[in-house]
């Protein structure tokens, strides 16, 4: 196996020079896929679940590395307002979906009644069995019209999500991404693990299937999603145009004004 020998433990963690290799391998991939959406008017949305730090965010970033933003947008919601509790639950959701010709990657989506909502109590039984039911009919309807819909569950050890928690918890550049939620994960551990078969058996369907990431090693993970993502969708290289830069125009007696005129930002590289 790629990157050493796998082990009762796993496979051993991926080196970074072949890990950064096929990641550039794959983001120009991804730019590919990016481009045969735009010609083509496809309409894609990636999901991504999952233990909380096992991997989500930093994946979504490399996806998106070199995508365009006005083709490829990121969506993470906040907590819903009063208002929007009293809508429809997908409402809010429908709304991030992309347009022909655009892609969507949703840093976790309407399955959080399915995780979060229901484990922490902030939704009831009824409205997370409603969800249950209701969830496979809501994705057919998105194939059935047109979109392709794909769904990832980053998936880590109880051992590895407390270390990578208690690392965040020590490191102020990173202490933001806790919350009395994130840290509630490692005490309901069991329930987060009842919650997600509950909606594996529900909404893993013919239409839209779950893929599920191993991330004890997140470089590992984000190769193989990754990999995953671009050979599940079927696209095609689009010939770009060439580009030629046009002759630079000889002077016209343009005299740029005093640097005097204008406020610059200070210089704080030459005190490196």
């Amino acid at each position: 196996m790629a990157g050493g020998q796998s082990s009762a433990r796993g496979p051993k963690r991926l080196l970074r020079a072949g890990y950064e290799r096929e990641l550039f391998r794959l983001q120009a991939e991804l730019v590919k896929v990016q481009e045969w959406v735009r010609a083509e008017g496809v309409r894609l949305v990636v999901l991504f679940e999952g233990r909380d730090a096992a991997g989500k965010g930093s994946t979504i970033k490399r996806v998106a590395e070199y995508l365009n933003p006005r083709v490829a947008r990121i969506a993470a919601l906040p907590a819903p307002t009063e208002r929007e509790r009293t809508q429809w639950y997908f409402q809010r959701y429908v709304a991030e979906l992309p347009a022909a010709g655009e892609i969507v990657l949703f840093d976790r989506s309407w399955y959080n009644r399915a995780g979060v909502e229901h484990v922490m109590g902030f939704c009831t039984d009824e409205e997370h069995q409603r969800f249950l039911r209701q969830c496979p009919l809501f994705e057919r309807m998105l194939v059935e019209d047109g979109l392709l819909l794909r769904k990832y569950w980053f998936s880590i050890s109880q051992a590895e999500q407390e270390r990578r928690l208690r690392k965040r918890a020590v490191d102020p550049m990173r202490r933001w991404k806790l919350s009395r939620v994130d840290l509630e994960s490692i005490a309901r551990w069991e329930e987060y693990s009842r919650a997600r078969d509950l909606m594996l058996a529900a909404t893993d369907t013919a239409e839209a299937p779950w893929y599920l990431v191993e991330s004890e090693d997140k470089r590992r993970a984000r190769i193989n999603m990754i990999a995953h993502l671009v050979s599940s969708v079927p696209y095609q290289e689009v010939p770009l145009p060439a580009l030629d830069l046009p002759p630079r125009p000889p002077p016209a007696g343009y005299r740029r004004p005093p640097r005097d005129a204008f406020c610059y930002v200070p210089d704080h590289a030459a005190s490196l």
